[in-house]
């Protein structure tokens, strides 16, 4: 295997758990980058750009991150809560009027941020156009009604993230969620990041596409785990809140359309290498080269529970903060005080403070499953056994 880039010393675990990947666990193009105490120790890419090609990743490889962009698109609001123009527990119709409707009135913003606004799914999904236009996502969402009292329980909003955190951002900033991130964040640190790719970058991006994990044996390796028959049983009952949620969004676009990528799509459609996703984490937890995300507070806010327990939308326990998966059996990271989020079929991107850990891995070949994907697991174990 061809692995290119470097690891520092003492993370040489890491390289040969990436290698493994590659070797084992149906790995056919990706990267991974981990730093630690605001300085990159693993800096690494192999395999193929496109998931059903030959030519080599490359240094500035790119690649659609699903779900693990939310955890960049949470920092939006968080950052707006320190520099004084949010407040999380204001109503979300103080900020956007239609939005207190139909049941909403109660909802605030840390519902949003935690997945308790209760509006997981849409009566109507939308079209892919409809999705990707700036507009009809948020008047949907605005007039929907929800799936349960706002702040009495959780629900993964697996796509209507995407309206209610670029909604908000909008109605304060004046800016698309996008572009703050590209003049706040990416600019300052840079990121190769984006809600919106920018046409000139476009040749940068592999495509993506689904793989089955190989099943392996006791010598080989642990066996692929079955989900329990009640997760199945909700992905497969079209009328399941879980269905419904993840289909919010119907046709499902085609992801490796132009179209599709350059829409600002925060729950679903963030571009990035590896390392912008650990340098943006790395940034949340400390200095990096100068710049800061999160104050103390901030990061606070990040990772404290506000969400756990039976998630009415992925049908697990799960634990949330405010934007971020927590550390547990849904999510597994570093360690207990670790927060992040990964994305569907792979990737992945976290920061542990204790350690001064933060880590980015991305991929082109989906594999199924939300959460805890075999090949980022077995990068977080090699970064755990590396300190």
């Amino acid at each position: 295997m061809d692995v290119r880039g470097t690891v520092a010393t003492g993370f040489e675990p890491v390289r040969d758990a990436f290698i493994r990947n590659f070797e084992q666990r149906g790995e056919r193009g990706a990267a991974v980058a981990v730093y630690r105490d605001g300085r990159k120790v693993v800096d690494l890419w192999a395999g193929t750009r496109d998931v059903d090609g030959v030519e080599p990743w490359a240094v500035d490889t790119v690649q659609i991150v699903r779900s693990a962009g939310k955890g960049i698109a949470a920092a939006v609001p968080l950052l707006l809560h320190q520099r004084g123009q949010v407040d999380l527990d204001a109503p979300v119709g103080t900020y956007w009027p239609e939005f207190k409707t139909a049941g909403k009135e109660r909802v605030l913003v840390r519902h949003l941020l935690a997945h308790r606004a209760g509006v997981p799914a849409l009566d109507r999904p939308l079209t892919p156009q409809e999705a990707a236009d700036g507009s009809s996502g948020a008047h949907a969402v605005a007039a929907q009604r929800p799936q349960w009292e706002p702040g009495t329980a959780h629900g993964y909003h697996a796509q209507t993230y995407s309206w209610l955190i670029g909604e908000l951002v909008r109605r304060v900033t004046g800016r698309t969620v996008g572009r703050w991130i590209a003049e706040e964040i990416a600019r300052p640190l840079g990121l190769d990041f984006w809600f919106g790719l920018p046409e000139e970058e476009a040749h940068r991006v592999g495509r993506i596409g689904p793989v089955e994990p190989p099943v392996l044996d006791g010598n080989g390796g642990a066996l692929r785990m079955r989900p329990k028959r009640s997760v199945v049983d909700a992905y497969r009952d079209p009328e399941s809140l879980t269905r419904r949620a993840f289909g919010a969004i119907d046709p499902f676009p085609d992801e490796n359309d132009a179209g599709y990528r350059a829409a600002e799509l925060p729950a679903s459609n963030g571009i990035a290498t590896a390392r912008a996703l650990a340098r943006a984490y790395a940034a949340m937890i400390g200095p990096v080269d100068g710049h800061r995300l999160f104050a103390p507070a901030t990061l606070t806010l990040a990772r404290t529970e506000e969400s756990a327990g039976p998630d009415r939308v992925l049908v697990v326990n799960t634990r949330f903060g405010l934007g971020y998966m927590l550390h547990g059996p849904a999510a597994p990271l570093l360690a207990p005080g670790s927060f992040g989020h990964p994305g569907r079929g792979g990737s992945l991107g976290f920061a542990d403070p204790e350690s001064g850990i933060s880590l980015g891995y991305v991929t082109n070949g989906l594999q199924k499953g939300v959460t805890a994907d075999p090949r980022a697991q077995a990068l977080v174990r090699a970064v755990r056994s590396a300190l």
